[in-house]
């Protein structure tokens, strides 16, 4: 709630900035507003409340409102503009903290096709838990005295890029109080999950057409198992994501828990994946290593709740 001095007003009229999204959430054409009066050049305090639209606490925002004072001389001017509420960050490091005693200093390993937002979520999560951030493809390249993963592709191959990555995995598997972000192939080796299941492994689910999107915004050079750029990016992009989803599917279906950004975006209301926001993904994944946790609790015996319980069959 914000509290807002306005000087010199006869009527205060609260004009709503409504975002559609919220409107399509909510129900109903935007929120009830009323307005108030005062007598002249009386100095007032008044307190403005909008109610709180989402699909669950990390969607928690308020409309924007123009607060307009109107005086008796008939002039009108805007004194003052309260903004939209933002609380993800809020919720996001409620989340952590709540989290953070389950997960006892485990590694998160987040896995996914190129493209998912691995990194960028990876160091939210991270700066969230007090947890260090390590890109994995990036230690591969320092030891490789800063070849590129497209490079050593180019000038090695493939098999030698996977050996010197399970032996990166291997040793950050004996780390705590690490996210890793993985390169998208790093599932296909069994090996690699040996070492992964040490940790919490979360799958980043993004459809194929954002990925493709992403990709060919940015280009195809460092993808070395996307080729070389064509007339079309967008297409031959999306023709090797489903060859590699093909072939990956499953193997991303091993991890501990995954979060859909289809099923994100569906739940409040977006059109299009792309206009989630990393702090909202990054909720969604804390959420799902609570579930986890709580389920391997269940599954271990110590805990004896029965709605956790119920919430496990349910799940599985």
């Amino acid at each position: 709630m914000e509290t807002l001095s306005l000087e010199s007003c006869s009527t205060i009229h609260l004009q709503p900035c409504w975002n559609s999204r919220l409107q399509q959430n909510a129900g109903r054409k935007g929120p009830v507003l009323s307005t108030g009066n005062w007598r002249y050049k009386q100095t007032q305090r008044c307190s403005i409340q909008a109610l709180k639209f989402g699909r669950s606490s990390n969607q928690v925002k308020l409309p924007t409102l123009s607060i307009f004072c109107s005086s008796y001389n008939g002039g009108c001017t805007v004194s003052e503009t309260d903004t939209c509420i933002n609380e993800e960050a809020l919720v996001l490091k409620k989340n952590a903290d709540e989290i953070s005693i389950g997960l006892e200093g485990k590694i998160i390993f987040l896995v996914g096709m190129m493209g998912s937002g691995k990194t960028t979520v990876g160091k939210i999560l991270s700066e969230a838990l007090g947890y260090n951030f390590i890109d994995s493809d990036r230690l591969i390249e320092q030891a490789a005295g800063g070849t590129s993963v497209a490079q050593i592709f180019k000038e090695k191959n493939e098999e030698y890029f996977r050996d010197n990555e399970s032996k990166v995995l291997g040793e950050l598997s004996t780390m705590h109080r690490l996210v890793v972000a993985t390169g998208g192939g790093a599932v296909v080796r069994p090996q690699n999950w040996s070492y992964m299941y040490r940790g919490v492994t979360v799958w980043l689910d993004v459809p194929l057409e954002a990925l493709a999107k992403r990709i060919a915004a940015v280009g195809t050079e460092s993808r070395p198992l996307l080729g070389q750029a064509s007339v079309d990016p967008y297409a031959q992009a999306l023709a090797r994501l489903q060859q590699l989803i093909d072939k990956r599917g499953e193997a991303y279906g091993n991890s501990n828990t995954r979060v859909s950004l289809q099923k994100i975006a569906a739940e409040i209301g977006c059109v299009d994946v792309s206009d989630l926001t990393p702090t909202t993904i990054a909720i969604e994944v804390l959420e799902e290593i609570a579930n986890f946790l709580r389920c391997n609790n269940v599954k271990n015996g110590t805990s004896n709740s029965k709605s956790n319980m119920y919430n496990c069959i349910r799940k599985l």
